[in-house]
């Protein structure tokens, strides 16, 4: 008995790729494998240029967040003056800072002075946060000891003052330049109290990469901060940074049991609503962009059951001379897989060219559009920045070669399942 040829023998295969090669009298069958090739090219390519933009997004975001602020904030619990007011400086902040920084993983402990002032400079006047702090401490803040960009030497910073870039663009200040601060709580007097207004030399000025921090950020030394705030002798919180900050929610009960009656403050806690946004929103685009793909991959069907119909003399001729239900499947199955994986390939392509060049790409764009087509002051980066992830480009290239094979199998079937005689009827 004869033996049956084995699945996907190369005889499928030519036949299969006879028929992507549509004749001219037959057009319209290469007009539609065209249709669906391009259309899940570009549905790829959007999905893999959408996720690799929202992982930059995060990862730049999240960066930011660690590479200037405090991983975990260290607060006092307050207590009630004769005033009856609250005050929640921390008077024992030097103690504190060294139990903290005996806990494991915890890498530097840095008392803060902070408070909002009215910074001017030759008649121009912008709100800025002033930030106390040592400048052993300073220098070890990642996106201000070694930002984007800056100008100055952080070297000079007990001399002087740190500010943001945005600051210095809004006074149209300079390194060098001697900038004046105005606190509303300042002197106290007989009278009262009255504004304290202090100059200070500008020795650095960083961008810090984003557009909050460098429009309102100002470091001033420590003891400085401490004068001009009326903080003698007290900090208002503890800055710790740790060397995982991924992991930085197992440390709490640690640095809660070194710090004692205090408040633990973690960057997730700061920022966790925004990161949860930004999750919601990756899930919700990726629903989107798969419905995308998912009617990309609908145009093999047209195509298939085009072909199909074409070809019905064709399948009544195969089957007549011994071809199976199953090499008939299989060819048919062959055409629409083949324009699946040819436009997959290509989506993929141009997708990563895009996550790899999205700058000159970002910068042709912004001039093509007359600039401002990103507004730094609402993303608060100042660039579309993307990430390309193995996994990202994986999970693209499995949802559009599963749904081109998915959809593939209902026209195959309905040509395998054509009856012969049916077909030749009327040939």
């Amino acid at each position: 008995m004869a033996r049956s040829p084995a699945p996907f023998s190369p005889f499928e295969w030519m036949i299969a790729w006879r028929y992507l090669r549509a004749r001219r009298a037959e057009g319209g069958v290469s007009v539609m494998t065209w249709i669906s090739l391009i259309g899940i090219a570009l549905a790829v390519f959007a999905l893999i240029a959408t996720l690799a933009v929202r992982s930059g997004f995060r990862a730049e975001f999240v960066d930011t967040i660690l590479g200037a602020n405090a991983h975990v904030t260290v607060y006092g619990l307050g207590e009630i003056t004769q005033a009856g007011t609250v005050d929640r400086t921390i008077k024992d902040y030097e103690d504190l800072a060294q139990r903290i920084s005996a806990v494991p993983g915890v890498a530097q402990v840095a008392p803060l002075v902070k408070g909002q002032v009215l910074s001017n400079y030759r008649g121009a006047n912008t709100g800025v946060e002033v930030y106390g702090i040592a400048a052993e401490d300073l220098a070890n803040i990642p996106r201000i000891a070694s930002p984007e960009a800056f100008s100055g030497d952080l070297a000079d910073f007990p001399q002087g003052i740190a500010i943001g870039s945005g600051v210095a663009q809004a006074l149209n200040a300079q390194v060098g330049d001697r900038i004046k601060i105005v606190s509303p709580n300042g002197v106290r007097t007989a009278m009262g109290t009255a504004p304290r207004v202090n100059a200070y030399d500008v020795v650095y000025i960083f961008t810090a990469g984003r557009y909050d921090i460098d429009r309102t950020r100002v470091y001033l030394p420590f003891a400085e901060a401490q004068s001009f705030f009326n903080r003698e002798g007290v900090a208002d919180e503890l800055e710790v940074l740790v060397e995982d900050p991924e992991e930085v929610e197992s440390l709490v009960p640690y640095l809660q049991e070194a710090g004692g009656a205090v408040q633990v403050w973690t960057w997730r806690d700061a920022s966790g609503g925004f990161l949860r946004a930004l999750e919601v929103e990756d899930n919700v685009m990726f629903i989107i962009l798969s419905i995308l793909v998912l009617i990309a991959t609908m145009n093999i069907v047209s195509g298939l059951i085009m072909l199909v119909k074409n070809k019905g003399r064709d399948i009544g001729i195969l089957r007549t001379i011994g071809l199976t239900e199953g090499s008939v499947l299989r060819v048919f199955f062959l055409c629409g897989a083949f324009t699946g994986i040819v436009g997959t390939v290509i989506g993929v392509i141009l997708g990563c060219l895009f996550a790899i060049y999205i700058d000159p790409i970002f910068s042709f764009v912004n001039v093509m559009m007359g600039g401002g087509v990103w507004d730094p002051a609402i993303r608060g980066i100042y660039a579309l920045p993307a990430q390309l992830h193995l996994e990202d480009v994986l999970k693209a290239v499995g949802l559009s070669l599963g749904l081109s094979f998915i959809v593939t199998i209902f026209p195959a079937r309905r040509a395998a399942l054509m009856n012969p005689v049916e077909a030749l009827r009327y040939e």
